[in-house]
């Protein structure tokens, strides 16, 4: 096992990371505009993305909008709250194995300072909206195959670079810049990979939907501000000067401007009149405008929109909280778990053939009470068909410890018991 990975992490990689880190102390000195285009430098200034509305683009100002907030959260937390079993192929198939070093890792405390929850919370957050999605692998030594922990790394902090056909991660963190090996790194690519990263969602196809619905929220804001009255016009007779009319709006907006002014009585002299100019929130379609953003945001990320408050619409996954929560896994999680399972099987059992891990997606999946106890009735064999579970196993399916008490009544004897599962 440990001449395996001598000879995977020989001193032949070592050796590359040095011109990398020399690269990246040059990318990091003053004369940065080589490399990065027009496009890029302008994101860097604006700080995001600039929208078709003018709205600025970014991992925080799309995160206001509540539905990019709750389909993120909404499959982050998902993830986060899915058993990862390290799994054990034997003579019999596969067994579950909680003391290898991974299970701990992956399930409780990937390293000191956060949960695993957290962990993959962040990392579904990072993939979501910015394409990829980090981890550092950590080990107790550099040619060791052993995993101590795992570390995330925001997508902003990992730069992905080809080095002459060997793919180099240089992390940049407080200050400090360290060169990694795709063997020490977790990376989940979303769509539009190019071999480096995936396709940034914040830049490719959220930067208008979440512009629209930056700029639906701000308009709102700011109607409700002004005391829930459009833009108007008053028609004041004569021909004033530039200093009256300035008097005029100043007067004006102190006594009837804000939610506190919105139902004084306007009192207009010497002929003056007042007239809108603009359409009220009904006519321009406003909320019409705010739910489609929804249903548009809700599509992106491929979550159905019932399942982030948006209602007005049947679901197409089917009736019922069963049969939406079945859709749900099938169509919107697995397309994430298993970039997942493939990338840990892959950089964490590294020369391991016997152990792999997959997410446990039954709690999500499982029905109601009345159709899990029908379906367990079939599994252990009713009315004398044959069963292919015995009561221990549902019993830890449903959370409970695998002997139960001595005095239930399982509602098959010992002999019963022996017939159904074949034993003699």
């Amino acid at each position: 096992m440990m001449d395996f990975f001598n000879r995977k992490r020989s001193a032949e990689p070592v050796r590359r990371i040095e011109p990398v880190l020399g690269a990246v102390k040059v990318n990091n000195s003053a004369s940065m505009t080589g490399d990065i285009n027009a496009d890029e430098f302008g994101q860097f200034i604006r700080g995001g993305m600039a929208s078709g509305t003018g709205m600025v683009v970014n991992e925080k100002t799309a995160m206001k909008v509540s539905a990019v907030y709750s389909c993120v959260s909404l499959i982050g937390g998902s993830v986060a709250s899915l058993p990862l079993p390290v799994f054990k192929d034997n003579d019999k198939g596969r067994e579950r194995d909680n003391k290898h070093q991974m299970q701990a890792l992956l399930n409780r405390r990937p390293n000191p300072n956060y949960s695993a929850a957290v962990f993959w919370e962040s990392i579904i957050g990072s993939l979501l909206l910015n394409g990829d999605g980090f981890a550092r692998i950590i080990r107790p030594g550099r040619l060791s195959a052993k995993i101590i922990g795992l570390d995330w790394y925001p997508s902003k902090e990992v730069e992905v670079k080809d080095d002459n056909g060997q793919i180099i991660y240089i992390l940049k963190r407080n200050g400090r810049t360290e060169a990694v090996l795709p063997d020490d790194m977790i990376h989940i690519p979303g769509p539009g990979f190019d071999g480096l990263r995936g396709m940034s969602q914040i830049k490719f196809v959220l930067s208008n939907a979440a512009g629209v619905a930056l700029a639906a929220d701000e308009y709102s804001a700011s109607f409700f501000k002004n005391g829930a009255r459009p833009d108007f016009a008053i028609e004041v007779p004569g021909n004033p000067g530039k200093e009256q009319r300035d008097l005029f709006r100043q007067e004006w907006s102190e006594r009837y401007s804000g939610m506190g002014n919105n139902h004084l009585p306007a009192i207009l002299a010497g002929g003056a009149k007042v007239h809108e100019v603009t359409m009220n929130a009904e006519d321009a379609q406003l909320i019409t405008t705010r739910q489609f953003q929804v249903e548009d945001i809700a599509r992106i990320f491929g979550v159905p929109p019932h399942m982030i408050g948006h209602t007005s619409k049947a679901s197409s996954f089917g009736t019922g909280i069963e049969q939406m929560s079945i859709g749900y896994v099938k169509y919107t999680l697995n397309r994430h778990l298993v970039k997942i399972e493939q990338e840990l099987n892959t950089k964490c059992f590294t020369g391991d053939k016997q152990h792999f891990v997959e997410f446990n997606t039954a709690g999500l999946e499982r029905g109601d009470y009345k159709t899990r106890m029908e379906g367990y009735r079939i599994a252990v064999g009713r009315a004398g068909e044959p069963g292919w579970m015995l009561p221990e196993e549902i019993r830890r399916l449903e959370n409970l410890s695998p002997e139960g008490d001595d005095k239930l009544n399982t509602g098959m004897t010992n002999e019963s018991t022996a017939q159904t599962t074949g034993a003699e």
